[in-house]
C-alpha cells in the first residue's frame, strides 16, 4: 500500500534524526497518545474525519511530532478495538477504519488507515472538517455542499440553462471549427456541421436543443458587467508590480486562446544544437506545459465560484491560479496516478473533443515531462481550500539535461516515470525505490520495476550500486557514460578549478602529456567539457600544445610556462622573472 510505504519511509527517517512534523503530508499524520486515553481516542477520531472527507490517509499513534529522532517514538497503549469503536461512535454517519499495531524498536505504534469515504462525515456537533495540506480545517456550508456534489458525481456543467442558440458567440463557434479542422481523425468532420449539430456532437446541448452550462461556459457571449474569465498579469520579477494586466472576457474557448497568445508573446526561446547537427528550441516555459496548466485551470476549476482564473507571468515564474480546491480525492501527492476524476465531466468531455486538454492526470504527466525535458524544475502544485496554484519555474535552462533527453529514444522521452527518475538522480548520487516512491506517486514494487527497466542494457540509463546489487530493492545510480554526457548538469559531478588543476597537473607530471580523451576519462566529462578545461589550462599557461596536430583528438599537451615545479624563464639580465 502506498500510504503504508510512506509511513514506513517516514518512520525510518525519524529513526535517522528527522522531526515527525516535517514528514507529515496530506495523507500522513503523527499523533502522540498523551496521558488521557479518552482524549487520545477523540483526537484520533477528529483526524479520521479530516482524512475521510479528503483523500483518505494514515494516522500513526505513539509519535511525538515535535521531537526529533528516536526519542519521538514514545509508543502507544491504546487497544486496537477501542480505536475502531471510538471512531465509529464519534462520526456521523459512522465511519469504519482499519487499525493495527506495529513495533519499531521498543515502541509499540498504532496505525489507523482511513479510507476516502463516499459520504460526508461530521462529528456529533455537526462539524465537518477536511484535510488540506497538513492541516485539518472546518468546512462552511457551501464547501460541504460542493463536496457532497463531488462525492455524488453531480455535474454542475451538465445542467440546463435558459440560453438559446442565438445567444452564443459566433467567434467562439468558429474557433471550435478551426480547432476541429486541424485534426486528422474522425473529429475533423465535426468542423463541417451546423451550429446545433456541432454543439450536440460536443455534448453541450440537450436533444431538444437546450444549452447546458458547459455550452454556456464555452460559447456564450459574456453578460454586461460579468467578471473576466481570465486575468493575465506580466511582471518583470515574480514579486514585482504588474507591468501589464489583461482582463480577458469569456467565453472560455476564446479567452483560453487569447491567454495562451499573451504568454507566447513574451516567451523566450533558446536554440540548442544536438551532436548530429539537429537543433531544438528550448522555451522558457514549454508551450505544452503552459497549455495543460491553463486548460486544467479553466476546465476543472470550481464553477460554483465566480472569480477568474489568474495567470501571473514573469521571466522566472509562470503561475496559474484557479478557484476552488482539487476535486475530492485528488491531492498534489497523488495527482500523477489518481484515476481520472473531472469535477465537471460534461465540460471536460467537450474540451477533450476540442483538443483543449488531456484526460485528468495525463495532462499533469505531460506538464512534468515537458518541464524536465526542457532542463527545468518539475511543476509545483499547491491545493488550498479555495484555490489551486500551479507554478512553472523558468529562468536559465539546464541545457545539458535538455540535450541528453532530446537524444533518448521516444519511449523514454514519453515516460513520465523515467523523466522523474532522471530528474532526481541529477541531484542525488543514488536513490532506491523506497526513496523515489513519493516522487513517482507509486508503490515501492511499482517503482522497483521502473528502475529495473531503466537499468537494462537496452535502455542503459541506470545501474545498481555495487554494495546493494544483491538486495531486493537496491540503490541505483546513473551509469558512467550518462554522467559524462550530463557533465556539470549533475551538481555532485562538478569539480572546482583547483581539483581539476590538481588531477591534470598530476597526470602531466607522471606521463609528460595529456589529451582530450584522457581528460574525458579522468574527469567523467563529455568532449566539449574536456575541450573547455584544456583551453582554460592553456590560457593560464599551465599547459601548452606539444604535438604537430593543432586540431582533433590527436592533439597532445605538455607543461606550460607556469606549470608547477617548472623553472621560470630567466630575463636577459639573468634574473628569474616573477
Amino acid at each position: 500500500m502506498p500510504r503504508t510505504d510512506e509511513a514506513r519511509a517516514a518512520l525510518a527517517a525519524i529513526q535517522g534524526g528527522a522531526t515527525p512534523r516535517d514528514l507529515e503530508s496530506p495523507t500522513l499524520e503523527f499523533k502522540e497518545q498523551g496521558r488521557s486515553e479518552a482524549d487520545a481516542l477523540k483526537t484520533i477520531a477528529e483526524a479520521a474525519l479530516c482524512f475521510a472527507n479528503a483523500a483518505g490517509g494514515l494516522i500513526v499513534v505513539g509519535v511525538a511530532d515535535q521531537q526529533a529522532g528516536a526519542s519521538a517514538l514514545q509508543g502507544s497503549t491504546l487497544e486496537i478495538d477501542a480505536v475502531r469503536r471510538r471512531v465509529w461512535e464519534l462520526s456521523r454517519p459512522p465511519l469504519t477504519v482499519d487499525a493495527w499495531e506495529e513495533r519499531l524498536g521498543d515502541a509499540r505504534l498504532v496505525l489507523v488507515s482511513v479510507p476516502q469515504s463516499p459520504e460526508l462525515h461530521s462529528d456529533p456537533q455537526g462539524r465537518a472538517p477536511r484535510r488540506v495540506g497538513r492541516d485539518c480545517l472546518p468546512m462552511d456550508p457551501s464547501e460541504q455542499m460542493r463536496l457532497r456534489e463531488d462525492r455524488l458525481g453531480i455535474d454542475l456543467t451538465a445542467r440546463e440553462t435558459d440560453l438559446g442558440l442565438a445567444e452564443l458567440s459566433e467567434p467562439a463557434l468558429e474557433t471550435a471549427r478551426d480547432l476541429l479542422g486541424k485534426f486528422t481523425d474522425e473529429r475533423r468532420r465535426l468542423a463541417r456541421l451546423g451550429h446545433e449539430e456541432l454543439l450536440r456532437a460536443l455534448g453541450v446541448v440537450t436533444s431538444e436543443g437546450r444549452v447546458l452550462v458547459a455550452g454556456q461556459l464555452l460559447f456564450a457571449k459574456p453578460a454586461q458587467g460579468s467578471p473576466p474569465a481570465i486575468v493575465y498579469e506580466y511582471r518583470v520579477t515574480p514579486g514585482g508590480e504588474p507591468k501589464a494586466i489583461e482582463r480577458v472576457p469569456g467565453p472560455l474557448l476564446t479567452s483560453f486562446q487569447a491567454a495562451l497568445q499573451l504568454v507566447r508573446a513574451r516567451q523566450i526561446v533558446t536554440p540548442l544544437n544536438l551532436p548530429g547537427g539537429q537543433q531544438v528550441q528550448l522555451e522558457d516555459f514549454p508551450s505544452l506545459a503552459v497549455r495543460e496548466a491553463l486548460a486544467n485551470a479553466i476546465i476543472h476549476r470550481d464553477h460554483h465560484l465566480t472569480g477568474p482564473v489568474n495567470v501571473i507571468h514573469s521571466p522566472e515564474l509562470l503561475a496559474v491560479v484557479s478557484p476552488g480546491p482539487l476535486v475530492s480525492g485528488v491531492t498534489p501527492a497523488n495527482i500523477l496516478t489518481h484515476p481520472s476524476k473531472p469535477r465537471n465531466p460534461c465540460l471536460a468531455k467537450a474540451a477533450r473533443v476540442l483538443g483543449l486538454a488531456e484526460e485528468v492526470g495525463r495532462g499533469v504527466d505531460l506538464m512534468f515531462r515537458e518541464m524536465i525535458s526542457a532542463g527545468r524544475d518539475i511543476p509545483r502544485i499547491e491545493s488550498h481550500h479555495d484555490h489551486v496554484r500551479v507554478s512553472l519555474v523558468g529562468g536559465r535552462a539546464n541545457t545539458q539535461v535538455a540535450r541528453f533527453v532530446a537524444q533518448l529514444g521516444e519511449q523514454e522521452r514519453d515516460d513520465t516515470d523515467a523523466m522523474l527518475v532522471l530528474f532526481r538522480l541529477c541531484t542525488v548520487k543514488t536513490a532506491s525505490a523506497q526513496q523515489l516512491s513519493p516522487l513517482l506517486q507509486k508503490s515501492v514494487p511499482e517503482v522497483e520495476q521502473v528502475l529495473r527497466r531503466l537499468a537494462t542494457d537496452s535502455v542503459g540509463i541506470l545501474e545498481p550500486t555495487r554494495v546493494t546489487t544483491r538486495r531486493t530493492n537496491p540503490s541505483y545510480r546513473l551509469r558512467g557514460d550518462v554522467l559524462r554526457e550530463l557533465g556539470s548538469a549533475v551538481p555532485y559531478q562538478r569539480r572546482t578549478v583547483d581539483e581539476i588543476d590538481r588531477k591534470v597537473i598530476a597526470h602531466v607530471r607522471e606521463y609528460g602529456k595529456v589529451t582530450n580523451r584522457t581528460v574525458q576519462n579522468m574527469l567523467d566529462v563529455e568532449v566539449q567539457r574536456a575541450r573547455g578545461i584544456l583551453k582554460d589550462l592553456v590560457d593560464r599557461h599551465l599547459i601548452r600544445k606539444t604535438s604537430r596536430a593543432q586540431r582533433g583528438p590527436g592533439v597532445e599537451y605538455g607543461p606550460g610556462s607556469r606549470f608547477p615545479g617548472k623553472p621560470k624563464p630567466r630575463s636577459k639580465t639573468g634574473v628569474r622573472r616573477r
